[in-house]
């Protein structure tokens, strides 16, 4: 008879043979399974179904360059894009219960307890109403991830990292900042862990201003951690830490802020050479990385921001002369915060440190 376990890895190794370009990272905690697994956009639904078949749950999608419905019985993030660099990350867990929270009849978010800490992943956040200013849909945005965090038994205080959408960016970046340093005073995030994030252009499906996302812990230890290469962010006016690191007593997790090519003072380096900023952005994220104990193949997901679509490219090739071909990353165009800033890239590291059992080893896999 064939093992659980045995039947899910043969549903993985197929879903590898049916999928061109996936990317599948799994980590064997002492008492649940993560998936992460990163693919091309127009293979979600064949994602769903083998995640699934092997008994999965999936926890949150961030989806890029396709139209739909964002309708899901999970937090979806969905971005419209170019049509030519699309992908999707999905983060699934198996052996534990997915609690799902609702707002307005949308699913935005999912929590999940791996023995030692509660997890919260939220996504799709967008206000209710497109009639407000962009800044005031961004302070309804704000207050619907507080009421969501709420409803999780947590507060802002939890949050290790976030993620926000915006489209037109360059037009109201500043006023998203000050909305954004508003809510952080009254709340009294600078006295305490200022999460990870990305601030980045990118139009949603529901034509908001804006969509939000956020991953928030209880249990286990959070750690800002700051770039060996660059300033904190919050020197040049830009809430957020370099990176957030988390440690629980079988692993350790590390959110890395989108990170682009800037220099310790602040200001932008190699100003209109994409290739410059591929290579300067890319030494910053494994500066951050070893400074963990960690490298490029503890990656579980990241994704590659081009402001033009033709430095994706670029990218791949440094991918492929630096031997990181298998990293499981989405590429896709979207503006970035300064219009002299062409690349830019976010990264979420793992690493199971605790055995499972006495006779099994937790661990981590990858496919792809």
């Amino acid at each position: 008879m064939c093992s659980v376990g045995s039947v899910r890895e043969a549903v993985f190794t197929n879903l590898m043979k049916a999928v061109t370009g996936l990317k599948i990272v799994k980590l064997q905690h002492p008492h649940l399974e993560e998936w992460f697994v990163t693919a091309p956009a127009n293979a979600r639904e064949k994602c769903h179904r083998y995640v699934h078949d092997a008994g999965g749950v999936i926890v949150a999608e961030d989806l890029f360059g396709i139209t739909g419905s964002a309708k899901s019985d999970w937090p979806v993030t969905w971005l419209r894009g170019n049509p030519t660099l699309t992908g999707v990350h999905l983060h699934a867990v198996q052996g534990v219960p997915v609690e799902r929270l609702t707002f307005s009849g949308r699913v935005v978010g999912s929590v999940f307890a791996d023995g030692a800490v509660r997890h919260c992943r939220l996504g799709g956040l967008r206000p209710a109403t497109m009639s407000e200013s962009p800044a005031g849909q961004a302070r309804a945005t704000f207050e619907l991830l507080e009421a969501a965090l709420r409803d999780a038994g947590m507060t802002f205080a939890n949050v290790a990292r976030t993620w926000f959408y915006l489209n037109n960016i360059l037009a109201w970046y500043g006023e998203f900042n000050r909305v954004r340093d508003e809510f952080f005073r009254k709340r009294s995030v600078f006295d305490g862990l200022v999460p990870a994030s990305t601030g980045i252009g990118g139009a949603n499906i529901d034509g908001t201003a804006l969509v939000a996302g956020a991953y928030a812990v209880t249990g286990g230890q959070l750690t800002a951690v700051p770039s060996p290469l660059q300033c904190p962010a919050l020197q040049y006016g830009s809430s957020f830490s370099r990176a957030v690191e988390l440690k629980t007593p079988d692993h350790s997790r590390l959110w890395i802020s989108g990170t682009a090519s800037i220099a310790p003072g602040g200001e932008t380096v190699h100003v209109g050479d994409g290739v410059g900023q591929i290579a300067l952005t890319m030494r910053v994220v494994a500066a951050i990385l070893e400074s963990r104990g960690l490298s490029w193949s503890d990656t579980t997901r990241a994704i590659a921001y081009v402001r033009e679509a033709a430095l994706a490219r670029q990218f791949h090739e440094y991918q492929s002369a630096n031997g990181l071909t298998d990293l499981p990353v989405v590429t896709t165009e979207n503006v970035i915060c300064r219009d002299d800033l062409l690349f830019e890239i976010e990264l979420d590291a793992g690493r199971i440190t605790a055995a499972k059992s006495q006779s099994e080893s937790a661990g981590r896999t990858r496919w792809g």
